[in-house]
């Protein structure tokens, strides 16, 4: 690849990309998503997002081991050095319809959760509302992304934090609640294991999907001060935070409550909190949710116009969205997400809600074939590393291998899974159009990155 190439300004700090990740990682998955794991797998669903959460680890440092031994490179481009055009073309537009997808729906929640203070404006109103606000953050330089991200995901992780520490007090009984034998609730109502162990894998999709985002340090390395510092550290704190982040609040929601009657139309949280009587929950967690909404559609924005900056970089989209602004963003990339994000909300305010859930599948798939793609790369790239990094993945290849493995038996489960027949068949035929596509763009002339 020339090296004549406009380069994104480093203005993300340490902790920027920390919360960054973190940020990406907890939003709907936990704060909604939770209610469907618990539907499906019930009280075993722990153990979906124990194994999640080893995988996670593994993916991520394989990903900060590669960004170490190859500065300036990000997960696409990582992947066109592994692999060469084609499947960097695939996991590029795999990638950024991922997101696109996720903030269409993000942007939409936070709709209908500022609904509940504005009943009387319509859902598509406020959404272009949340949507403008949101565009016009990343319309300026990285650091103001960064700074809102971070204190986005400070908002979370206090919630979080909060609501742990409430549920600890009210299972053990230091807080007056009218819950008896809490404990029970872990294997009464059909056991641990209500669905068996096929339940606790069907819940692997959800799982997936909420953990999805962890790839966003690959995103934003490029951008990050410092990284050989202080990336390795980001990585191990990040995985740990947020295994605790998932698992402790999921039991302490099965031990508020029976799994079964956890109801799909309310946040979880919110029925645990409004279960203890404190005047204002309601309004505390659905500005709680609210936040965590917008700070999944402001990493989605970040994220699409980033993966559009790299793939114009290695040829894999128009040279044009390679040129960045006087403030060093990819405005063009921003501008194109954001009428693809205008255009989803407009069409999803149109269309059931059902066509929107069945859209919901699609991230959980393709986060999984980019979790592969990164795991693959690192498995290739490991015998050419020039400089050995400080921070490397341990017992390879056989983690590595293990993660392929395990994603890859996921994957194909669910593709042969009748229950996701409609998001199965969106996947195979938007990745056949892309492998086409990748074909024909090929003949026209690409950069592969060798350097």
């Amino acid at each position: 690849m020339e090296n004549n190439h406009q380069d994104l300004k480093k203005g993300l700090l340490p902790r920027h990309v920390q919360f960054i990740a973190l940020a990406g990682m907890i939003g709907t998955g936990i704060f909604k998503g939770s209610s469907d794991t618990l539907s499906i797998a019930g009280p075993s669903v722990i153990v979906a997002y124990l194994i999640g959460g080893l995988l996670l680890f593994i993916i991520m440092a394989a990903l900060g081991e590669m960004a170490l031994a190859f500065p300036n490179m990000n997960v696409q481009h990582l992947v066109n050095k592994a692999f060469g055009f084609q499947v960097s073309f695939l996991v590029g537009w795999l990638y950024w319809i991922n997101w696109i997808i996720v903030t269409v729906v993000e942007l939409l929640a936070a709709g209908s959760f500022l609904q509940f203070w504005f009943p009387t404006i319509p859902l598509w109103l406020l959404s272009l509302l949340c949507a403008v606000v949101i565009v016009g953050i990343n319309s300026f330089q990285v650091k103001y992304y960064g700074e809102l991200e971070f204190w986005f995901a400070g908002i979370k992780i206090i919630a979080l934090v909060a609501f742990i520490f409430l549920g600890c007090f009210l299972l053990f009984g230091l807080i007056p609640s009218t819950i008896q034998d809490p404990f029970s609730n872990y294997t009464a109502h059909g056991g641990f294991f209500p669905h068996g162990l096929g339940g606790t894998f069907s819940a692997f999709l959800v799982v997936m999907f909420s953990y999805g985002g962890a790839e966003l340090i690959g995103v934003a390395v490029t951008e990050t001060k410092d990284a050989e510092r202080v990336l390795p550290k980001i990585i191990k704190g990040a995985v740990w935070r947020v295994i605790i982040f998932y698992i402790f609040p999921i039991l302490i929601i099965c031990g508020m409550m029976p799994w079964d009657k956890v109801g799909g139309a309310d946040s979880p949280f919110v029925q645990v909190f409004t279960s203890t009587g404190l005047p204002g929950a309601a309004h505390i967690m659905n500005f709680v949710l609210l936040t965590a909404v917008l700070s999944a559609a402001n990493s989605g924005i970040y994220a699409t116009s980033r993966t559009l900056f790299s793939m114009a970089q290695s040829g894999v989209a128009p040279k044009g969205l390679a040129k960045l602004s006087t403030k060093g963003i990819p405005l063009t990339g921003i501008m194109i997400t954001s009428v693809c994000i205008i255009a989803g909300v407009y069409l999803a305010y149109l269309t059931p809600s059902q066509v929107i859930s069945y859209l919901m599948t699609i991230p959980g798939f393709t986060v999984m074939i980019i979790w592969i793609s990164i795991c693959a790369a690192q498995l290739k790239l490991r015998p050419h590393y020039k400089n050995q990094p400080a921070f490397k993945v341990k017992w390879f290849p056989f983690t590595t291998i293990f993660a392929i493995i395990s994603l890859s038996v996921i994957f194909i489960g669910f593709l042969l899974n009748p229950n996701n027949v409609i998001g199965s068949t969106v996947c195979i035929l938007t990745i056949g159009i892309l492998i086409i596509l990748s074909f024909v763009n090929r003949k026209t002339g690409a950069n592969e990155i060798t350097i």
